[in-house]
């Protein structure tokens, strides 16, 4: 019947009692599940971690530098890790360390979330933050709506401006 249909035989449940079998064009089903797998790979997001390495005694140039790569690997959707190396005497001083995971704490804003504290590891201390998409989307439709109230303010002030205009006109033409 398969080779009538110029179709193939497959069978489905070989351990099923009876087995079953099902008539189809096998290339074709093979090319489809090739397809949905493909889909799926598309739609799954690869999460990878991302490092900044910090230094106790970083000037403020570099540690702006670095919190921008910071939050645009947050804002990629990349988790990150944020490493604080001592060396030497800077050891005494893990306060000075914390107080630097702070304020990149305090930079990136809610738009990100602690996931491992910071916490000191021989010689090197560090703390993971991960994407808060929710606080995201926040942000971003915050800022859609600060947008349109800007653009409204200024057809505001355009309109207001072409008026007083208008009654300047009037007044040279008066004089």
């Amino acid at each position: 019947m398969a080779r009538g249909l110029e179709l193939d035989l497959v069978e489905v449940a070989p351990n099923a009692n009876p087995p079953v079998c099902r008539i189809m064009d096998y290339g074709k089903f093979k090319y489809e599940e090739g397809q949905k797998a493909k889909e799926a790979r598309k739609k799954s997001t690869n999460v990878s971690v991302k490092e900044v390495k910090y230094r106790p005694k970083i000037g403020k140039g570099d540690f702006d530098t670095k919190t921008r790569n910071v939050i645009r690997f947050i804002d990629e959707g990349h988790k990150v890790k944020i490493t604080l190396q001592f060396r030497g005497r800077e050891m005494a001083h893990p306060e000075l360390g914390s107080k630097i995971l702070d304020d990149v704490l305090e930079a990136v804003g809610p738009a990100a979330k602690v996931d491992t504290q910071a916490r000191l590891e021989g010689r090197s201390m560090s703390m993971v933050l991960s994407p808060d998409k929710q606080a995201q989307e926040a942000i971003k439709k915050a800022a859609v709506e600060a947008e349109k109230e800007a653009a409204q303010a200024a057809a505001e002030a355009e309109a207001a401006e072409g008026a007083s205009d208008a009654e300047d006109e009037d007044v040279e033409d008066g004089g």
